[in-house]
């Protein structure tokens, strides 16, 4: 498995934030790879598009072919940023100072050996960055708004909760093979990687809509773990009209959106409504046996009962409730 050596000052200086340029190389390996169901409806918006502008371009296609590997990514894609939430076209400065040799070195880290297309090319950089340009301004910046506000929602959520549990919790909440393992190690990945010692370093949390955790530096000395964010996607699947006329249009959306557990916080972030509301709304659905509730430290968790699923017409998961 993979460690991360951490210190006192390491921790004390951590933080939780967003890029994206990371939401962007997510989007771009779930629009490549097969995905979870829940990914689907965004996947299948802009795959054909996507697909499409690989065929005209075969050095953005070629690139995506090799660099993405089974426990690696090349690194050009996956440098954290200087700070929590800057803008894109600020994160692509270091890439696109990036000359062909360092591009093709990181490459052939993931798969080797590369194609002609790769050797013979040049500016792969400035190639690369528009690969990841269009990627964000096709399939991304259309839904950041609302994207961004459920980060911003699992952040908060995140160092609320590191008051209550420590490190211990809130690292045993961003995945299943996160965990603090004591004596200042902390194991981010079961890869068979050396100790990563960040002693002394930039330690930063980026939440975003990925399917799992991934590592990442600009060395030497910052560090960055990716995370899924709690509530994946949750929205991109509209209400039927049927049920929006039963329940009315803004409890409909939450009990769409509550298919899997999510907290009051999030659905303000997604929905747009007030607290009140949501609040309001959650407490008609519970009472009327739509809901299933469960406090979480300071959150109180809400999913799709079974009557509540067979009202949306979904069927129940094969999975222990929370």
């Amino acid at each position: 498995m993979s460690e991360f050596l951490v210190d006192a000052d390491t921790l004390a200086n951590a933080r939780f934030g967003t890029s994206q340029l990371t939401e962007t190389v997510a989007a771009l390996k779930l629009l490549r790879a097969p995905t979870e169901p829940w990914y689907r409806a965004w996947k299948d918006t802009h795959v054909a598009a996507f697909q499409d502008q690989l065929s005209k371009n075969p050095i953005w296609a070629s690139i995506v072919d090799n660099a993405f590997g089974r426990s690696w990514v090349a690194d050009f894609l996956t440098v954290p940023p200087l700070e929590p939430n800057q803008e894109l076209s600020d994160e692509l400065q270091l890439l696109t100072a990036l000359d062909d040799d360092h591009i093709r070195a990181d490459l052939s880290v993931v798969r080797t050996p590369l194609p002609d297309v790769l050797l013979e090319a040049t500016g792969l950089a400035e190639q690369a960055a528009d690969l990841l340009t269009w990627v964000w301004t096709a399939t991304v910046e259309p839904d950041w708004p609302r994207r961004l506000r459920l980060l911003q929602a699992d952040v908060v959520s995140r160092t609320s909760r590191l008051s209550e549990q420590g490190w211990s919790g809130v690292l045993r909440g961003l995945g299943p093979d996160v965990r603090w393992l004591g004596e200042g190690r902390i194991q981010v990945n079961r890869w068979d990687y050396p100790t990563t010692d960040i002693r002394g370093q930039d330690l930063m949390f980026i939440a975003a809509h990925t399917k799992g955790v991934n590592v990442s530096w600009r060395k030497p000395d910052r560090y960055a773990l990716t995370y899924p964010v709690t509530g994946i996607f949750a929205g991109t699947e509209a209400p039927a009209e049927p049920l929006v006329q039963l329940l009315g249009r803004n409890r409909a959306r939450i009990l769409v959106e509550a298919a899997d557990p999510v907290s009051t916080t999030v659905l303000v972030a997604t929905t747009g409504l007030s607290l009140a509301t949501v609040s309001d709304h959650l407490r008609v659905l519970t009472d009327a046996g739509l809901l299933e509730r469960r406090r979480s430290g300071r959150s109180v968790l809400y999913w799709q009962s079974d009557t509540g699923r067979r009202v949306v017409r979904r069927p129940a998961p094969n999975r222990h409730r929370p």
